[in-house]
């Protein structure tokens, strides 16, 4: 939970020597008090020379297990350290509300706090985050997490307090229209917004508009995540004259008319993320109204076709980061691709997921996209080895290169091995036809890239040997004991068969990977972390 006050542990005022300055031998450095150090006093405190400015930023050089720890060598690092600390962030279970005075009294120069609670704990409520917005009047940045007991009242006044907010993230917390709305009011200084699961604009068939407030002039970042009704953010988004970029994943509702809207009144849009959202070709042509457009990911959104890709690649030049996860629908193919390549010959960075690119598009993206860096290949039913010919051959300027899950063999790695003169990383992933050989000969013919292969391991046939070693304990029994076995001999026989599927189940298993099952467990310790609720905070 909080951290313990500076009273609460004995204090040492014998510190060893931690930093010794060089002395010039005709004028002695003095301490504060006037004294000079003692050549035969090996427990003076050279430190004490040092001006406060100069151990704050020690401090902040330091990992933060290592600040803690220093904080507490003597009263006056203690002290710095609270001075000097900027941020903070906190276990925000309801312990927290008794802990707030005596921390923020300590650390009264936070400005990026971060209130983050389990899932499974009641967090604080509303009284601990207005002590918070009364002792953190100059907070920048706010981030709250799964803090459910806040309300619209608390966050009203939060916004009240803490008006030179300029970054606020929030997920997972029960408050509604109104506490946003508060927020936005009165934060006119506010930048990015991040929200995730605002669980309190879920009710009711009409939700209240959110923004757009005094925000709305000064917003560049906008990210929603899971919001039921993610549409009342509209006015906000629409508002957002001085907006860059724009983040959608996973919010209902028909988003074409309000990406016409935004097309309208906002030319400053560098980056858009579309994932998982009814968007349409409409939408697209909409996005392709803004000439500076540099960034555009559309993942698995089914009812984006080439039409509207083509549309945004004829009018947005400038792209440079294109990311498509095409949900194997086969909407966008070579059609898109090829208007991208003939369009956007910035691009550095193409990847492409479940979509079906022959050797024409990637032929011309190749020839066309001489600054393309980074290439992602993944679920590609007709990238082959030919297709990795072609990118070896033509893209000059590539360096990192993955391939998941397609059809390429050994023979692809050779065409690497000779080509793409800047590659660095290559990561093959789920390729049946590539072996460790192939790997292998790629390193050995380029020491410059690091080989990333993730091989495909032979399915095992767990129901043969099972069945096999079923009959094999029956025939067994028969031989031991007749061809029927009474309820009272069962005992054995079960139990030899229970021991023998163990010991093929068990062997089948040591042919798997058990790093990944040991990784699986890792969660479960940060669980025990999460349920301990002392504070945890670093700088």
């Amino acid at each position: 939970m909080g951290q313990s006050s500076s009273t609460s542990r004995p204090v040492s005022f014998k510190p060893a020597a931690v930093i010794s300055p060089s002395v010039s031998e005709s004028e002695p450095r003095r301490s504060p008090g006037g004294l000079e150090p003692d050549s035969g006093d090996v427990g003076y405190d050279y430190t004490l020379n040092l001006p406060d400015e100069c151990l704050a930023c020690i401090f902040h050089s330091l990992s933060a297990g290592d600040r803690k720890r220093s904080s507490l060598v003597c009263r006056r690092w203690l002290t710095i350290d609270g001075q000097s600390r900027h941020r903070l962030s906190l276990n925000a279970q309801s312990q927290l509300a008794t802990a707030v005075p005596k921390l923020f009294s300590r650390f009264d120069a936070v400005t990026k706090l971060g209130l983050k609670c389990d899932r499974r704990s009641v967090s604080i409520g509303d009284d601990a985050l207005i002590q918070i917005s009364l002792k953190c009047r100059n907070l920048t940045r706010l981030k709250l997490r799964a803090c459910r007991e806040l309300t619209d009242q608390g966050m009203a006044v939060l916004a009240e307090n803490c008006r030179s907010l300029q970054k606020f993230s929030c997920g997972s917390c029960s408050f509604g229209a109104k506490g946003m709305n508060a927020l936005l009011e009165n934060c006119a200084l506010l930048e990015e917004l991040s929200v995730k699961r605002l669980r309190g604009i879920t009710d009711g068939a009409a939700p209240e508009p959110i923004g757009p407030g005094k925000a709305a002039a000064s917003l560049k970042v906008i990210c929603l995540k899971d919001i039921y009704n993610g549409q009342c953010f509209g006015p906000l988004i629409s508002e957002a004259k001085n907006l860059r970029s724009l983040k959608l994943f996973r919010c209902s509702g028909d988003w074409d008319k309000l990406l016409e809207l935004v097309s309208v009144r906002i030319d400053s849009l560098v980056e858009v993320h579309l994932e998982r959202i009814q968007v349409s070709d409409i939408g697209l042509s909409a996005i392709s109204h803004c000439p500076n457009l540099e960034i555009l990911h559309l993942v698995k959104t089914p009812e984006c076709t080439n039409l509207g890709l083509t549309v945004v690649a004829e009018k947005c030049k400038l792209l440079r980061k294109l990311h498509i996860d095409g949900w194997k629908t086969n909407r966008i193919s070579d059609d898109g691709l090829i208007a991208v390549a003939n369009n956007c010959p910035n691009l550095q960075e193409l990847v492409l997921i479940g979509v079906n690119p022959t050797h024409l598009s990637l032929d011309k993206l190749a020839t066309n996209c001489q600054n393309l860096e980074r290439l992602a290949l993944c679920g590609s039913e007709t990238v082959g080895d030919a297709e990795i010919s072609c990118i070896a051959a033509k893209c000059i300027a590539l360096k990192k290169l993955c391939i998941k899950s397609c059809p390429v063999s050994n023979h692809g790695m050779e065409a690497l091995a000779g080509g793409c003169p800047n590659l660095v990383k290559v990561k093959v992933k789920k390729c049946r036809g590539v072996t460790s050989e192939g790997a292998d000969s790629l390193r050995a013919s380029r020491d410059s890239i690091a080989v990333n292969l993730d091989a495909v391991e032979p399915e095992l046939p767990n129901a043969e040997i099972n069945n096999e070693q079923e009959n094999a304990g029956a025939n067994n029994n028969r031989a031991m004991g007749g061809g029927r076995i009474r309820d009272g001999n069962a005992a054995p026989s079960s139990s030899t068969m229970r021991s023998s599927s163990f010991k093929m189940r068990l062997a089948s298993f040591s042919g798997r990977s058990l790093v990944a099952c040991t990784f699986r467990r890792w969660p479960s310790l940060g669980t025990r972390f999460r349920n301990n609720p002392e504070r945890r905070y670093s700088d």
